[in-house]
């Protein structure tokens, strides 16, 4: 069986990291304090608490095992490889939308550490995908699920 790579930033990494000792070492801690609790109230077939600690401590079980999954088949993006003046996986690119001249700027990061509200794109979005490879002033047509868009590259950073 082929596993898939998870590519990262450095940074990336190191917050997965640091999240799943986070989960291991006090959520875990927690959550069965809480199970402990809600057994101590009796009957556990009416034990609303019980049930929401049950639930909680299996969304962090699968969380855990995610983000192991994650971590034993990352691979850390080397940029040196690119130039400088290229898209690439953890470049900040900052484009300009065409015509309406709305400017958008963007970190193009591994599927793992995407989070489009803070600015980081992963690099299977339809966005990154036209970017990669293009250069400053390049001009690109990007298919979105809302339609196609064309942008002018302005920076790479």
């Amino acid at each position: 069986m082929i596993e898939k790579i998870y590519p990262m930033t450095l940074d990336g990494k190191n917050k997965l990291e640091a999240e799943l000792e986070e989960l291991k070492t006090v959520k875990r801690k927690e959550i069965i304090e809480r199970i402990k609790i809600a057994r101590s109230f009796g009957d556990l077939s009416e034990n609303s608490e019980y049930e929401s600690a049950k639930d909680e401590q299996a969304f962090v079980e699968g969380r855990i095992t995610t983000i192991e999954t994650m971590l034993r088949f990352s691979e850390i993006i080397d940029n040196s490889k690119s130039a400088m003046d290229e898209v690439a996986i953890g470049r900040k690119i900052t484009f300009i939308e065409l015509p309406d001249g709305e400017v958008e700027e963007y970190t193009i990061v591994g599927s793992a550490e995407a989070d489009p509200f803070s600015g980081r794109i992963s690099n299977d979005s339809p966005i990154a995908k036209a970017l990669m490879g293009k250069k400053v002033g390049d001009q690109v047509i990007i298919s979105t699920p809302g339609g196609d868009m064309t942008i002018k590259i302005m920076s790479i950073e």
